[in-house]
């Protein structure tokens, strides 16, 4: 028999919210689409195929809150803006990969 759990299981942990958005439906594509160099949104919106403007700003708003990413306005006309990849965001490359290849291993198990 399971024992019930304890409601002040998680009081000894601080914060009470994660520090940072990993989680997202778009997160680690819209890491691994930085990879290489900064985007801009025009070029993200392009490879995440299924992605409505709307939940790209937000994805892309809730990481840059989570400092995963940083925006850069540039002072031109029209404005550009370009998406980058911060330290703490390259750091979830390496987690995405052995969990792209945990996937793959896991498919052609099962197949």
């Amino acid at each position: 028999m399971n024992h019930p759990l304890d409601p002040d299981m998680f009081a000894n942990c601080l914060p009470l919210r994660p520090p940072i958005q990993i989680g997202g439906k778009w997160t680690a594509k819209i890491v691994v689409s930085l990879s290489a160099a900064p985007r801009r949104f025009s070029e993200l919106e392009a490879v995440l195929i299924g992605i409505t403007p709307k939940v790209l700003t937000e994805s892309l708003r809730a990481m840059q809150d989570s400092k995963l990413i940083t925006r850069t306005t540039y002072d031109e006309h029209p404005p550009r803006v370009e998406y980058a990849l911060t330290p703490l965001g390259r750091s979830l490359l390496e987690p995405i990969a052995v969990a792209c290849r945990w996937i793959d291993h896991f498919v052609k198990e099962s197949a």
